[in-house]
């Protein structure tokens, strides 16, 4: 007995200087990779070894004098021979240093994981902020410098992947690196022709949702807007508890948190059962109304001023449908609210359509493996990319779903149909 125990310790010690080794192999190939400034190993729960990875690249392409900036990369380690999961990261990726996280088809595949920060948010934003460098190209860029230098690494399958903002920059970086990876899978992603692009509105009013439903989300607003003397001095004291400033007046924010509550109420989800009776009580409507569509979104400046920029910029955004609630409203009109609202007041930004437009004819021509999903009812929906009809490009819709749907969001019947096009393509 003592002769096994003693084989048993042995052994694990062993195995663990083995997994110190490779911890120690994978570091040092990291550490090595082209324009790699830092790495630091992390915990993980669902990984064998994860690092945050530092990349350095150029803030302008067209011009390396313009100078460098760092970006953050989380890299998760299944095993070389795996294919690689990247997430292009439409935002700040600080939810991807949980020793927990593990992206949905990372789990389904048990590939590696590599999550890239998108410039100019969090702490892959550079010390000089010059926004005439924030671009989708540039985006996109960046993600094929981390992915080629990484390739050396894991030479296997790549399959890139994001959601949202995230999504539209997988769409973005297929479309400007068609070789990259070899699998697309967009959730949920937006694509706008302008900065109010126009389709959102009549989505909400006439689509989302059954008309019993959509009537009962509008008499909440009308009922929000009828009281507003009454709410306006519980919004002010929220903002001010919050230290929340605004480019507009506060009476002003409140017409907005109602306009934007029907957007907000069909991107999450959320029941229609769960909206307060139009008799309800003061503080029942207030809190309702902040909850789903809070002051705090049309904050002046805050971690997410990036996306403002680049949706005036390029990626486009959507309106608001004021005609039903105008006899209550202090805005007279919408129009233009986003560099009103969100948008630095020194610099003017002018929507190029151009990318739109190299995004829908790269999907117009292409057979490349993408597989966008989407939610029904999720106002985004409005604005999702066309059926090119090609053998290779797949677009599924969640039944009823929202801003919310993933794979695992289907019927089991449709999760099985995704994950069998998926295994085609990644193992064929």
């Amino acid at each position: 007995m003592r002769k096994l125990y003693t084989f048993y310790l042995i052994t694990l010690f062993l195995f663990a200087g083995v997994l110190q080794a490779q911890a120690q192999e994978l570091m040092e190939k990291l550490i090595a990779l082209k324009n790699v400034t830092d790495v630091q190993q992390m915990e993980s729960t669902s990984f064998s070894e994860k690092y945050l990875v530092t990349f350095e690249h150029y803030v302008n392409y067209n011009n390396p004098d313009a100078g460098k900036f760092t970006q953050r990369v989380f890299v998760s380690h299944v095993d070389y021979d795996s294919a690689t999961v990247v997430v292009t990261e439409g935002y700040g990726a600080q939810y991807a240093a949980r020793p927990s996280y593990r992206e949905e088809v990372s789990k389904l595949f048990n590939t590696n994981l590599v999550v890239v920060e998108h410039r100019y948010f969090l702490d892959s934003t550079p010390k000089d902020v010059n926004w005439d460098f924030l671009t989708a190209e540039f985006a996109a860029t960046d993600l094929h410098e981390v992915v080629t230098a990484l390739k050396t690494i894991y030479p296997k399958k790549w399959i890139a992947t994001g959601i949202s903002k995230g999504g539209q920059n997988v769409m973005i970086y297929r479309t400007f690196f068609p070789e990259d990876v070899d699998i697309s899978i967009p959730y949920v992603a937006p694509l706008c022709r302008g900065v109010e692009d126009g389709r959102h509105e009549p989505f909400i009013a006439n689509y989302a949702g059954s008309p019993g439903d959509r009537q009962t989300i509008k008499d909440f607003q009308t009922e929000a807007l009828r009281r507003k003397s009454k709410l306006l001095s519980k919004m002010d004291s929220l903002a001010k508890a919050n230290n929340l400033v605004f480019n507009i007046p506060i009476n002003e924010i409140f017409d907005y948190c109602v306009l934007e509550f029907s957007f907000a109420f069909w991107q999450w989800g959320t029941p229609v059962s769960s909206i307060p009776a139009t008799s309800a009580s003061d503080n029942e409507i207030f809190k309702y109304l902040t909850a789903i569509a809070g002051p705090e979104y049309f904050e002046s400046w805050g971690p997410t001023s990036s996306f403002f920029i680049m949706a005036a910029k390029e990626l486009g955004y959507y309106g608001y449908d004021t005609k039903p609630f105008k006899k209550w409203l202090t805005v007279k009109s919408t129009k233009g609210y986003l560099p009103k609202l969100f948008l630095p007041k020194d610099k003017k930004f002018r929507f190029d359509k151009t990318l739109y437009e190299n995004i829908s004819s790269f999907l117009k021509t292409t057979d490349a493996k993408m597989l966008f999903i989407y939610g029904q009812f999720d106002p985004w929906s409005a604005v999702k990319v066309d059926d090119p009809h090609t053998e290779n490009v797949k677009i599924f819709i969640d039944p009823h779903g929202s801003h919310r749907a993933r794979i695992g969001t289907f019927p089991e019947e449709t999760q099985n149909e995704i994950k069998k096009i998926l295994s085609g393509w990644l193992y064929q």
